[in-house]
């Protein structure tokens, strides 16, 4: 039966009390019993956070009385099991790293569209204004193997610092049509959509909450295979539920592994 409430959530906001920030989740977390990852920078916030419904929606609640994250969106998943073996609230430079300075998406966030919406483009073809719609992936090449959507672009790269090269190499296979980013849980896809928008591409948009709320939302047309995820599941398919057995102790022992979405 799974008891086990998975959530993955992130937000682009000011924040300039970090450690008081990691010490106070931190408390609040061990409370409560949770398990998982935080990722707190001067950009932002990033979470995965696993334990029983009460204390994960209890602990969310807290989370958004705080004005910074009253707006903050989770996607929600289901395990037999604890992904997580320890809690770990760290201070970083950037909750996704990119090493690019110049994209700040605290201070305007590109468009978006929604998995309804995008379904619905999919099974039409073209987007509302007729355009041809693509596809690109901005997950490393290991997880795009494990599954990806239909025709996707996939530019093969090993870590998300190599996304900007590859837009500068690649950035003509996206003219002219409607570009939608996607990634796991949304938030490299909403650093890669900020970057090829003052990069020129001119119709760009995110695919709000990744392929998690995706599948959460319409579950898995247009996508072929399962979504890797950086806990002890390994793979979800498209009905949320684990397919890659228990690899809790590899994400364990690497909190950055463990948060990558």
């Amino acid at each position: 039966m799974n008891e086990i409430l998975n959530i993955a959530a992130y937000k682009f906001v000011a924040i300039d009390d970090g450690l008081a920030l990691r010490d106070a989740l931190r408390a609040r977390t061990q409370a409560l019993g949770l398990m998982g990852t935080i990722l707190l920078a001067p950009e932002g916030i990033n979470l995965f956070l696993a334990g029983t419904a009460d204390a994960v929606r209890g602990f969310v609640d807290h989370l958004r009385a705080d004005a910074r994250f009253a707006d903050l969106e989770t996607k929600e998943s289901w395990s037999a099991t604890q992904p997580f073996r320890r809690m770990l609230v760290k201070l970083k430079r950037e909750i996704i790293r990119m090493d690019h300075p110049a994209i700040q998406p605290a201070a305007g966030r590109a468009p978006g569209v929604d998995a309804p919406t995008l379904k619905r483009w999919l099974d039409q073809g073209h987007d509302d204004a007729g355009q041809s719609v693509v596809l690109l992936d901005t997950r490393n090449a290991f997880e795009v193997d494990h599954g990806t959507f239909e025709g996707a672009i996939d530019w093969r790269i090993e870590k998300f610092t190599e996304f900007p090269k590859a837009l500068q190499d690649h950035r003509d296979q996206l003219a002219g049509r409607t570009v939608v980013s996607f990634c796991t849980g949304g938030i490299r896809c909403e650093k890669a959509a900020i970057l090829m928008r003052e990069a020129g591409v001119e119709d760009v948009l995110q695919l709000e909450g990744g392929i998690l709320k995706y599948f959460e939302q319409v579950g898995g047309a247009h996508y072929r295979g399962d979504c890797f995820v950086f806990d002890g599941r390994r793979t979800l398919a498209p009905d949320l539920s684990a397919t890659g057995g228990d690899a809790s102790a590899r994400a364990a022992e690497d909190p950055d592994l463990a948060i990558k979405r």
